[in-house]
């Protein structure tokens, strides 16, 4: 955990030989040309020359590492597994090989006006000293010590403002831009950590979260160099992501009795106040969740949404099934995307190709500052059917505001009400389920949330049937219902289920009309063509 707070000192570091350098050219003149020209000229330094300028020397490990144990314990207790009762370092030392810079390079894409960026490749294959005392929940004590740390990252350096006062920038801000390697190795004086389930896997998990959020981008750290205000340095949001969690399906089962009961933590930035948890589905490996979480996003072109399963084990350690990310710069603003994700066993590094089943996401991107080209289901206002925005319009202004601040703190108590028309056009490419060769299908739509039904007729011996059928659902909570749309076999004995598609009404409430294929899940093949209409029921809600 401290390796990572040391790559942070040798970036003050060399930002003070930034200063030193600019000083040694004898800037004077006070001119934003003359630091242009400066990091020019460490853009075009060599590995060796970098390296010239950061020798081991400059590192006062004796002297850091006291800085990075009291600075690190507090984000240590932060991200703390709950599988664990402590975490703290017992000893801590650098090491004597110091982190070489391998490339320097200016990014002319947002070296805008106003600022300058640089962006520096950090190699550090450590031989730090480094052993963290841990305790678990039932007493036991551990030192663990953590071991053939190799790093490999680039950080971004943000000279901004330019001004016209040495040393020609008010304020340097800095961040992990871009993580190529880490790796590093635990073990137990005396023993293997992987003998204790669990807890290797969690103390992993809090050293790359942390270090996930406290310096990679778009996290950036803001070093005054001229007092000043810089709070317009500093991270802001930007917009926010909707996120339903409809279901997952064939997920591992990691029971030896009965079946997995799977859950899901959902993050942009794994702050624990900044990770929504799923609520838990029991024995239960195609689990249908049906839930709705609202993230705040910074960064739109370099974030991404994380998603882990886990299978709960009651008092001990959730067990991953699987985990996946979805780039947010894939997601078209105040567009729909829905996905099916595969789950792998890990982010970093791809450790084998076993198949862990998939998770089905719904994902809505809304950019601040165009929300009157945007329509959000989730929004507050957007609840309002055009009567009770008349009614509203005639109230106070004070009242109106007290309306939105007391909507937006309670989203999950509005209630979008309406008739949802769904028509049934036809299918394609179904299994053979008969005897005979054929299938007798007919369909089955289930509104989840109310129960309310509705069947098709039966087409007799065809793979290719066509229904074109229509039905009307009154719903009284379009945000949270959901459409089972099941697909059946048809036969004297009984009957079989083919497929099914299960849908959410976002996209049917931000168009008002579409038509669309599905492919069926749970089965060998075929694919349905649905088409849905959304038609609001103007009628005044209590307030």
């Amino acid at each position: 955990m401290g390796f990572f707070f040391g790559m942070i000192i040798g970036i003050a570091i060399g930002i003070g030989l930034i200063v030193a350098f600019a000083r040694a050219e004898r800037i004077r003149s006070k001119c934003r040309s003359d630091l242009a020209k400066t990091v020019a000229a460490f853009a075009r330094m060599t590995v060796q020359d970098s390296r010239k300028l950061l020798p081991s020397q400059y590192y006062p490990s004796w002297a850091a590492s006291e800085l990075i144990k009291s600075n690190v314990e507090p984000i240590l207790e932060q991200y703390r597994p709950v599988v664990l009762s402590s975490l703290k370092f017992s000893t801590l030392t650098l090491g004597t090989v110091a982190p070489q810079f391998t490339g320097v390079t200016v990014v002319e894409s947002e070296s805008v006006a106003g600022g300058i960026t640089l962006e520096l490749e950090l190699q550090w294959d450590g031989n730090p000293n480094i052993v963290l005392d841990i305790k678990t929940r039932v007493g036991l004590a551990l030192p663990v010590q953590v071991k053939n740390i190799g790093f490999t990252g680039v950080f971004r350096l943000i000279f901004k403002p330019l001004v016209d006062e040495f040393p020609c920038f008010g304020a340097v801000s800095y961040s992990l831009r871009e993580k190529k390697k880490l790796d590093f190795v635990f073990k137990i004086s005396g023993g293997d950590i992987s003998s204790i389930p669990g807890v290797s896997d969690a103390i992993e998990e809090t050293i790359r979260d942390a270090i996930e959020d406290c310096i990679t981008w778009p996290v950036r750290n803001v070093i005054p160099i001229i007092p000043g205000d810089y709070s317009d340095l500093e991270l802001k949001p930007v917009g926010t992501l909707e996120v339903k969690l409809v279901e997952a399906k064939e997920l591992t089962n990691k029971d030896l009795v009965g079946k997995s009961d799977p859950f899901a933590a959902i993050f942009i930035r794994p702050l624990p106040d900044r990770t929504k948890t799923s609520k838990v589905i029991d024995n239960d490996l195609n689990p249908i969740w049906n839930e709705h979480f609202e993230f705040v996003v910074e960064d739109s072109s370099t974030q991404h949404l994380t998603i882990r399963i886990f299978d709960h084990e009651g008092l001990q350690a959730a067990e991953l099934i699987g985990c996946a990310q979805v780039k947010l710069s894939q997601l078209e603003p105040g567009k729909v995307k829905d996905v099916w994700l595969k789950l792998v066993k890990d982010l970093e590094v791809q450790r084998d190709t076993k198949y862990r089943g998939q998770v089905h996401l719904e994902l809505l991107y809304c950019p601040f500052g165009i929300d009157g080209n945007i329509v959000n289901p989730f929004d507050h206002d957007f609840a309002l059917t055009s009567l009770e925005k008349a009614l509203k319009h005639e109230s106070n202004e004070t009242d109106s505001l007290e309306l939105r601040k007391t909507a937006a703190q309670k989203k999950k108590e509005v209630f979008v009400r309406g008739v949802l028309s769904v028509t049934v056009i036809s299918a394609e490419d179904l299994p053979v389920v008969d005897f005979m060769g054929k299938a007798d299908p007919f369909v089955v739509i289930i509104m989840k949330k109310s129960e309310a039904k509705a069947k098709t007729r039966v087409v007799t011996n065809n793979l290719n049937p066509v229904w074109n059928q229509t039905f009307d659902f009154m719903v009284e909570d379009a945000l949270h219902e959901m459409v089972m749309v099941e697909v059946w076999d048809h036969d004297t004995f009984g009957k079989d289920r083919i497929g099914r598609v299960i849908m959410t009404l976002t996209r049917v409430l931000m168009e008002g009309e579409y038509q669309d294929c599905y492919d069926l899940d749970i089965a060998k093949s075929g694919r349905i063509y649905l088409s849905l209409k959304w038609v609001a029921q103007h009628k005044v809600r209590d307030t």
